[in-house]
């Protein structure tokens, strides 16, 4: 019993402790500056969750980090590093806009399958193949392989729409593609004209599924058991007769799978189609999201939504407070450094404890046995 509390402990109340530091610290900062901390964080928590609209416009950031979160998370557990979230994000979103305005007959829902499954699969070849392969038979590090085709992809994606004869390039002045037929549009989340202000789709329910899904796969299967297996002792798990290859291959292509369907979810339900202004970071925050979930599914939820809120919540803090937008920034950067250097909090905390009067009298007693 106590090994499952510890558990819970290590799980929940580290990533919390984490981002409570994290606050703590941001409203000192906040402090020095000149401003009152209690506004400030009042005015972000107002615009991320103050009205229907600004809960809609959290969810609806919340959801390609929620989905790009989960699949850095099932690289994770094997033990992977894959930070080319991003470049599979932009791929996968290529591929279901292509779809989205071809195939035009077909009727919605086969389509919006179609477009998102073109996505997904965009998104895990661009993540499988080249590292993956690379990484299970040359033996180069995914880091760098996963990076390198993150900015491949990304250049390829402003090529086929800003070239004056790119392949998706619309014709007129500004470089965008087509936009996606009307019957491959998500719905919005509720029938709602406040969540269809906010741009928020089905897509939620998506993000919400997969992480039901990734859950099961990773506890509830054989496949997952392997998985995390491989991620704990590559070794072991070679002399176990796993074939760790296969698993390094499968993982890092279902990974990016997860990432394409961000891409797909973000073209079917909020930008339409692709544009010059189409940029994202999604991929890198989501590798924080993965971290301060500590690599659980349903953590990415909440820790997706987290993110977005600061994201959003950022924005009406500028107008309202006068503080920068970028102090978000600072917050994710220190919850960054609290989630990776988790050795720092129990060593705060035992530091606190030995401060404590009743820890000193008690000590003090002792001394005087010995005496």
């Amino acid at each position: 019993m106590n090994s499952v509390w510890q558990n819970i402990g290590r799980n929940i109340g580290m990533p919390l402790l984490a981002s409570l530091f994290a606050i703590v610290i941001g409203g000192i900062i906040v402090a020095i500056i000149g401003f009152n901390p209690l506004v400030v964080y009042g005015s972000l928590v107002s615009g991320a969750f103050g009205n229907l609209y600004n809960l809609g416009s959290t969810l609806s950031g919340a959801v390609p980090l929620i989905l790009i979160g989960l699949g850095i998370a099932i690289a994770f557990k094997a033990g992977l590093f894959n930070i080319g979230a991003d470049g599979q994000y932009w791929v996968g979103a290529m591929a279901s806009v292509w779809i989205g305005y071809h195939f035009t007959g077909m009727p919605g829902f086969p389509h919006i399958l179609l477009a998102l499954l073109g996505g997904m699969l965009a998104g895990g070849i661009w993540g499988g193949i080249v590292p993956g392969l690379a990484k299970a038979y040359l033996g180069a590090h995914e880091v760098i392989t996963t990076m390198m085709m993150s900015y491949i992809g990304i250049f390829l994606v402003e090529y086929m729409i800003e070239e004056p004869h790119a392949p998706m390039r619309q014709p007129g002045f500004f470089p965008q593609s087509p936009q996606i037929a009307t019957n491959t549009q998500l719905a919005p989340f509720l029938p709602l004209q406040v969540f269809q202000q906010s741009q928020l789709s089905v897509g939620l329910w998506i993000a919400l599924a997969a992480a039901v899904v990734v859950w099961i796969l990773l506890q509830r299967t054989t496949f997952g058991f392997q998985v995390r297996a491989v991620g704990f002792n590559q070794r072991a798990s070679r002399y176990a007769g796993i074939r760790v290859p296969l698993y390094t291959v499968l993982t890092l292509g279902i990974s990016g799978v997860f990432a394409g369907l961000a891409g797909g979810v973000q073209m079917l339900g909020v930008q339409y189609q692709l544009n010059d202004s189409f940029a994202s970071q999604y991929g890198y925050t989501a590798i924080v999201v993965s971290l301060l979930a500590r690599n659980n599914p349903f953590g990415c939820v909440i820790a997706g939504i987290f993110f977005a809120a600061l994201n959003t919540g950022g924005q009406n803090m500028q107008q309202v407070s006068g503080v920068p937008a970028s102090l978000t920034q600072v917050l994710t950067g220190l919850i960054i450094f609290f989630v990776a250097a988790e050795r720092l909090i129990p060593m705060m905390r035992a530091w606190v404890r030995r401060r404590r009067p009743d820890a000193r009298s008690h000590a003090a007693d002792e001394g005087g046995t010995l005496a």
